[in-house]
Formats: structure tokens, C-alpha cells, sequence
């Protein structure tokens, strides 16, 4: 008689890394390109192993609403609110990386 059990993955199949590791190009030459390193970027659509919360206001969960909805309606862009924050994050620290203390971001913590 022939056993009905159904095979499933191990734990090392289902717990496995999906982070991939690349080696730098050149040393001392992070993005590749033989110049200054590269300004940080969103992540864009990926699959994010790490979670932050961040608690918002009414009207700031409106305001990203709001702007979510107009990148869909005036521009084309359909993507959700996390893609929209990791887009201001890297533009953000954009800004702070190029500008330092003249940075828009570091005006606005600072008069907050």
C-alpha cells in the first residue's frame, strides 16, 4: 500500500535568505561607476525583508493618500504608499548627503 502523504518543504526551504550578496565591482568603488558613490535610492518594487513603523497623523495619512492618487491620476504612476515614503526617504538623505546642514531636511527637524 502506497503512503498519501503530501510532501512539504523543509525548514532550511522555507526560512532560506532571499538576500543576494554582490561583490563591489572595484574596491573602494561601491556603485561601479569609478566616481563618487552613488546617491542613496529607493528600493523601489522589491521584496523588503526589513519593517519599520511610523505612526502619521490623519491628515498626513490623507496628504499621502491624496498625493498617491494624483501620481495615478496626473502622472500614470501607479505605486502604493510604502513606495511612495521609500521614494521621500531617498530623496531625503538625497538631500542631507549633497547639502549636509544645508540639506531640507536638516532645516525642517531643526525647526521642529
Amino acid at each position: 500500500m502506497s503512503s498519501r502523504r503530501v510532501s512539504l518543504p523543509g525548514a532550511d526551504e522555507l526560512f532560506r535568505s532571499s538576500i543576494a550578496v554582490v561583490e563591489d565591482p572595484v574596491e573602494g568603488d561601491p556603485d561601479g561607476t569609478g566616481g563618487e558613490p552613488a546617491a542613496p535610492r529607493s528600493s523601489g518594487r522589491v521584496r523588503h525583508d526589513e519593517k519599520m513603523t511610523v505612526y502619521v497623523t490623519a491628515d498626513e495619512l490623507y496628504a499621502l493618500e491624496s498625493a498617491r492618487l494624483t501620481l495615478r491620476r496626473d502622472h500614470g504612476l501607479a505605486v502604493d504608499r510604502g513606495r511612495l515614503v521609500r521614494e521621500a526617504i531617498a530623496i531625503a538623505l538625497t538631500g542631507l548627503d549633497e547639502h549636509g546642514g544645508d540639506s531640507e531636511v536638516v532645516r525642517r527637524l531643526a525647526t521642529s
